[in-house]
């Protein structure tokens, strides 16, 4: 067998794997958007082909008119974009802090997050039912965002706080020797060099709470606050109204799509700028 044989049954090899993996990967989300603009709502009626059961938008009339998808989406983005701004003020500052400042109790500070950002949350589920109870934050959508910027404290302090470590202490100096104040130095100075980390931090702060469902399922009890994701869990198990749930699954992931497309073109010039500046 010459070497261009061999080369040309690779090749085809490739492409077949290729083909393959791109439509494992595609198929599930064909099957999720052909079920909810089908024309049936049960799962046992639906075509294992994409598109096989025709083409119609009931399924989302239906989701507006007949269920409270409307309140869940208002209540998913409200708790997501609260949990970005509360945890990008809170890291941001957090970590400006620990990078710059030395005052009593900063590595045992330090050594507990380290700590916490290493146990898993799900572990943690009755201590916080408890401590919500206690404050009055069950079935509250501040307790779930009160839950979300809590748990991203641990791990995005330290992430920030190493960028920041990463960035000149002349720099703070320069500028307090020019007489300006430590507000005006982070706001001016530091935020803009860290933006790449800073949009990183918004983008995963706002998606984590926007697709989840374990922490709305323990917090949450009255339909007026539910999440999409446990409003659309509720509807399914209830209804069993397939075609339904697969039109809102459809509808939130357009937000989410569009928000993190944004965000990561910012982040990709955030980053070439910084290197630009480095070199």
């Amino acid at each position: 067998m010459s070497i261009k044989t061999a080369y040309k049954i690779r090749f085809v090899f490739t492409m077949i794997f290729l083909a393959v993996v791109t439509i494992l990967v595609f198929y599930p989300f064909l099957y999720i958007l052909s079920a909810a603009v089908a024309k049936g709502n049960t799962m046992t009626g639906l075509s294992c082909i994409p598109f096989g059961n025709g083409f119609g938008f009931t399924n989302f009339q239906a989701l507006f008119t007949k269920t409270n998808f409307p309140v869940w989406f208002g209540n998913t983005f409200i708790i997501s974009i609260v949990t970005m701004l509360g945890t990008l003020a809170i890291c941001t500052v957090s970590a400006y802090i620990f990078s710059r400042f030395q005052f009593w109790g900063k590595r045992s500070m330090l050594t507990v997050m380290f700590v916490l950002q290493i146990i898993p949350s799900f572990l943690a589920m009755i201590a916080m039912y408890y401590v919500l109870y206690w404050m009055g934050g069950l079935n509250k959508i501040w307790g779930l965002i009160l839950v979300y910027i809590a748990g991203n404290i641990p791990y995005n302090v330290w992430l920030v706080k190493t960028y920041l470590d990463a960035i000149p202490k002349n720099m703070d100096e320069a500028a307090i020797m020019d007489g300006a104040s430590r507000f005006c130095i982070f706001t001016n100075i530091i935020l803009p060099a860290i933006r790449p980390i800073v949009i990183f931090l918004a983008i995963t702060s706002f998606t984590a709470p926007w697709l989840d469902f374990i922490f709305p399922k323990l917090i949450l009890r009255s339909q007026s606050k539910y999440t999409v994701a446990l409003g659309l869990y509720n509807l399914y198990n209830e209804q069993g109204d397939f075609g339904t749930f697969c039109a809102g699954a459809v509808l939130i992931v357009i937000p989410f799509v569009l928000f993190f497309l944004a965000t990561q073109n910012m982040l990709v010039e955030s980053m070439s700028t910084t290197l630009d500046e480095d070199l």
